[in-house]
């Protein structure tokens, strides 16, 4: 049987599209099948790379044993709605900035490649959110997230009220710009941006987040993985908001609506290259300063070391 591998790389963007071309001739020397998105088939083609063939637009990942992504967050988040739901992981390749999501650099490319191939890697599922957003019993729009679901004002000059409601309870009222419901994944992202906490990958919870709130309960919680978490936008205070999932998928709330999210039964899966701790993954992607560390030293002369900076 053939093997697969779906190759996403943004269309318009030439550094991306050469390097697909590059990757798909790689594949296909090794011997594998290598599938580009309908929209990106031409182009991908003109980065170098004839050795390409289109996936069905209705299910793209459908045959593929891995899809690998060139490109930053925004690009891994885009292409795990392709690969949520199959049996394919998703491997991001870095193109972007921090690129928290990536798995790997540009400059171990051929390494990855190489990884691919080999099929030298670890599979690590990341939970996902379920969103309902309903008016006056009417659904409005039914979707899911990875990193976080963020409901906003759609004013800038207006505050928008909220009422938080976990495990059917109300919770707090209160003004805000918004308020970000994050998976343990997207705790680096805008939940962090917000004053969120970070939380490790394999603690199972939902952050929420309120964005510039104007109460005295209005701080960061981290709720389990069962809870029920609702946020209603006042009907009386006539403001609209927008309700984003992992910033690219948009809609609009009227004043009154009602965004239920909970738990998503069905994860994400990720291909990881390495088994570094995520306290190291830290440290890099933030470029966190470590100076005077010295847990090694401390081991290794059995305990008689000593704290302090060096």
């Amino acid at each position: 049987m053939t093997r697969r591998i779906l190759l996403v790389a943004h269309p318009r963007r030439v550094e991306a599209q050469q390097l697909a071309g590059e990757v798909a001739d790689r594949l296909y020397a090794a011997g594998l099948q290598v599938a580009v998105l309908p929209d990106a088939a031409e182009a991908t083609i003109l980065g170098g790379s004839p050795n390409v063939v289109t996936a069905d637009p209705t299910d793209p990942a459908a045959g593929c044993e891995l899809v690998c992504v060139l490109g930053g967050d925004g690009a891994i988040l885009r292409a795990a709605a392709l690969s949520r739901g199959t049996d394919a992981p998703l491997l991001g390749v870095n193109l972007g900035h921090v690129g928290f999501l990536a798995e790997a650099e540009r400059e171990k490319l051929g390494e990855t490649v190489d990884r691919i191939v080999a099929r030298d890697y670890v599979v690590e599922e990341r939970m996902t959110l379920e969103v309902g957003a309903t008016h006056e019993g009417e659904v409005i729009a039914r979707t899911w997230a990875l990193n976080e679901v963020t409901v906003e004002k759609a004013s800038r000059e207006r505050m928008l009220e909220v009422t938080l409601e976990i495990d059917g309870r109300p919770l707090s009222t209160f003004g805000c710009d918004g308020v970000v419901t994050a998976t343990p994944t997207g705790s680096t992202a805008y939940a962090f941006s917000a004053g969120g906490p970070v939380v490790w990958p394999d603690v199972e919870a939902m952050l929420v987040v309120p964005i510039s709130a104007h109460a005295q309960f209005a701080r960061p919680l981290v709720i389990g993985p069962t809870s029920a978490l609702a946020i209603e936008t006042v009907a009386d205070a006539e403001v609209s908001a927008v309700m984003w999932c992992d910033g690219s998928r948009m809609v609009g709330l009227p004043p009154g609506a009602r965004i239920d999210v909970c738990r998503s039964q069905t994860p994400v899966r990720l291909a990881r290259l390495s088994s570094w701790p995520f306290a190291d993954r830290l440290v890099a992607k933030f470029d966190l300063s470590v100076n005077g560390w010295r847990g090694l030293a401390r081991r290794q002369n059995g305990g008689s070391g000593t704290s302090g900076r060096s």
